[in-house]
């Protein structure tokens, strides 16, 4: 087996760091077919994501989605674009940041001397799981956690992170430990994270008839081959509602980007706005829960042809609840599950409360420290 770049010089004396890389989906380099179908080649290649046998779904590939579907997936990319680039990657990129410079300042704003070293890395696209592995070991991290940004368990979307990494590491001479976050589904923090934001949101534009909390589908069968994602959605909806103290009848629960004719995880996003909206809902939100970022899904599928459907079937106001993003409470969240993966892995010496500070003055002060890094 061919090994990939040399080994980083190290020097007795040199600090050996501990790696936390952010992983998270990917997303195309442009608005454009070319980057497009760069983009949709690595991913729907991915077996972890479409589980047809190869002969096949190859034909199919490359016969005729990548004929036909770069063009019209790169006209609803150009619609969240930004000036910066794919929403995605721009909350990716400073969710990065700003755990760095969580873990890096303390309460006062000065910079410590953290054992950390934060990088970004996606399963498809740019920056690479290689690259940001590379970064790691190029900062002398001889230990790493992998912080997925899919808070429920799915082999499409959890494992196929693990994949990638397992990849370039197949090809790394001098391996570092490695630990996962497999889940955090119903983890304390990111359940008040939601419920924050939920709650923020309603304090400026009032409260629904009835939330809809969506997550990203997947064909039923990988739940009948024991994958836990459904059950996962399910006990977030539950945590959240009850941290609203929102009675059954308040919220829902359905699944969006269905693909293929195969049945998906139900009920359909797609087929519930359009009963809600025949039915006369006065007023719905929808929010995303397994979304930690904004991204072509959440901004183009959910708000904008969400809305379509709910108001053309008759509904009323219809509101998208944006993702967690950069929130203050969701940088927080991020900071307690990934030190609480990593004990054992700190020396006693480093001040771990330093890095756990979550009162305003703290959060200000890093988020603003950490952008300007």
């Amino acid at each position: 087996m061919a090994y990939f770049n040399p080994e980083p010089e190290y020097k007795h004396g040199d600090q050996l760091k501990v790696g936390i890389l952010v992983a998270n989906l990917g997303t195309p380099d442009a608005p454009n077919a070319k980057a497009l179908r760069k983009y949709l080649g690595q991913f729907l290649m991915d077996k972890r994501v479409v589980e047809i046998p190869r002969f096949i779904w190859c034909w199919i590939l490359h016969c005729i989605i990548l004929v036909i579907r770069p063009k019209k997936s790169a006209e609803k990319y150009a619609q969240v674009w930004t000036k910066e680039g794919s929403p995605l990657l721009v909350h990716a990129q400073k969710q990065t940041t700003l755990l760095r410079g969580y873990l890096s300042h303390n309460d006062k704003g000065q910079k410590i001397n953290s054992p950390f070293a934060v990088e970004l890395g996606m399963s498809y696209g740019n920056p690479s799981m290689q690259s940001a592995l590379e970064s790691l070991k190029a900062q002398h991290c001889n230990k790493i956690l992998i912080f997925p940004l899919f808070p429920q368990y799915a082999a499409s979307s959890s494992a196929a992170v693990f994949d990638a990494i397992w990849k370039v590491l197949l090809k790394m001479r001098n391996v570092p430990a490695i630990r996962t976050i497999r889940n955090y589904h119903d983890h304390p923090a990111y359940i008040a994270a939601l419920a924050d934001n939920i709650r923020q949101y309603w304090q400026v534009n009032g409260k629904p008839t009835k939330l809809v909390m969506s997550f990203h589908g997947v064909p039923k069968f990988h739940l009948l081959k024991g994958d836990p994602y459904h059950c996962e959605c399910h006990k977030t909806a539950r945590l959240v509602a009850e941290s609203l103290g929102l009675s059954k009848e308040e919220y829902m629960v359905a699944f969006q980007s269905r693909f293929g004719k195969q049945e998906w995880l139900k009920p359909y996003l797609a087929t519930t706005l359009e009963a809600l909206g025949k039915a006369k809902i006065q007023r719905i939100d929808v929010v995303c829960p397994g979304f930690s970022a904004d991204c072509l899904e959440t901004l183009e599928e959910i708000a904008m042809e969400g809305k379509e459907i709910f108001t053309h079937a008759g509904g009323g106001e219809y509101h998208y609840i944006p993702a967690l993003n950069e929130s203050e409470a969701w940088i927080h969240a991020m900071t307690t599950i990934a030190l609480e993966n990593l004990q054992g892995w700190v020396s006693s010496d480093w001040d771990a409360k330093t890095a756990k500070q979550n009162n305003q003055q703290t959060a200000t002060l890093a988020k603003a420290l950490g952008e300007n890094q």
